[in-house]
């Protein structure tokens, strides 16, 4: 079998490891800006779909955490995704759910026992501890936990919630260059709760930080090369409203079917439609759909896939499914308990354009060992470091 992770250097001994969850109990994580030089990094690769380390590497470390991202690093994702929300003094922070309650220990802080409050979110009462209701100092009390019961303890505790520019400047610091695929979370909510200077908005204070440390480019020009980005919302509002702000290339998520959007109200069915797509291709260069709306599925098989992936292509638009998961549960009869059969089927059946995946290092290791670059089995002749090498020397002769 070829090595794995050929090329970057990411073998993960646990001495590396010990010293990582050390250095991310501390805050601050990271210089902000980021002040680290790696002089002539690995550019990322646009040959194939691209990995995207859903929340991090969180299918082994609490999600949205420094170590989730920076082991996703290390496994070779080519993207870091991250919901960005706000503490209630304004400080956008990366957390997925908008109360507290699952993924953190805010239950044994007796001393905000008092905060639970409960507020209408897309529709629905829903009562808990909100990020909106807290300072970013108090957050920053709270340690995070695994979601799920059956992955991985162990870390539970150890890792406070992250702002968004310390999460920007982990993929500032890579050894390599690593994307950043931050989502406007809940800005309807956010916009209610939390109010900035000079009236700005949510989608203000988010464009702002991404400027403040340069991103900015459409895709594929030379700016967004060297700091990779794809920003992603629910809300078509909120897609449409940073398009003034920025040219950097958006995606649009697509939930459930039985679910419309946050903000306009619309049926799956209406965003989906030929006409939607032509409508929203003026602002995204992608969707984000969630994979079994694609291919529906009945008892746990697949069905008949859809042709949202060849309609949306039609559109020129990119499609990235959401979300690969290697556990047995979430995987269908049809890959008889095997992530690769999955990935397989996504990659080369449905054709899409990258994946958000809670295992970074499954997706990255499937894509060396099929690909074609790595037939020879590694080696240090092999076509893949020759073009790594050459990436670099051009690198060098630009500089």
């Amino acid at each position: 079998m070829p090595s794995t992770c050929s090329g970057f250097g990411f073998g993960f001994a646990p001495i590396l490891f010990l010293s990582l969850v050390v250095a991310c109990a501390a805050r601050p994580i990271y210089p902000l800006p980021s002040k680290v030089s790696h002089g002539n990094r690995l550019p990322i690769q646009t040959s194939r779909p691209y990995n995207i380390a859903h929340r991090g590497s969180n299918g082994e470390i609490p999600e949205e955490t420094s170590a989730a991202y920076m082991r996703a690093i290390e496994e070779g994702a080519d993207f870091i995704e991250t919901d960005i929300l706000s503490s209630k003094d304004g400080v956008l922070i990366c957390f997925h759910d908008v109360t507290l309650d699952d993924t953190t220990d805010i239950a044994d802080h007796k001393e905000f026992a008092n905060r639970k409050r409960t507020y209408e979110v897309q529709g629905v009462n829903t009562t808990g501890f909100f990020t909106v209701d807290f300072t970013l100092t108090e957050l920053k009390l709270l340690r995070v936990k695994q979601r799920y019961s059956f992955r991985d303890q162990q870390y539970n505790g150890m890792f406070p919630i992250i702002t968004f520019e310390e999460f920007i400047s982990i993929a500032l610091d890579a050894p390599r260059v690593v994307g950043i695929y931050p989502e406007i979370k809940n800005p309807i909510l956010i916009n209610q709760h939390v109010k900035w200077p000079d009236g700005k908005k949510f989608e203000d204070k988010f464009v702002g930080i991404l400027k403040k440390y340069g991103y900015k480019g459409s895709y594929m020009s030379e700016n967004w090369l060297k700091q990779p980005l794809f920003i992603q919302s629910f809300a078509p509002t909120s897609l449409v409203y940073i398009s003034n702000l920025t040219d950097s290339p958006k995606i649009f998520l697509i939930d459930d079917v039985t679910i419309p959007t946050q903000d306009t109200n619309q049926s799956y069915w209406e965003i989906t439609s030929d006409a939607y797509l032509d409508y929203i291709k003026d602002y995204v260069v992608g969707i984000g759909p969630w994979k079994d709306t694609i291919v529906p599925v009945g008892k746990n098989y697949l069905q008949i896939p859809s042709n949202l992936v060849a309609r949306a292509h039609s559109h020129d638009l990119q499609v990235h499914p959401y979300t690969y998961r290697n556990e047995n549960k979430f995987l269908h009869f049809d890959f008889h308990q095997d992530p690769y059969e999955e990935y397989d089927y996504w990659l080369n059946n449905i054709r899409v354009d990258g994946l958000f995946t809670d295992f970074t290092g499954s997706l990255h290791n499937f894509q060396e060992w099929t690909s074609p670059l790595s037939k020879d089995g590694g080696d240090d002749n092999s076509a893949s470091k020759l073009l790594h090498k050459i990436a670099l020397l051009i690198s060098s002769y630009k500089n």
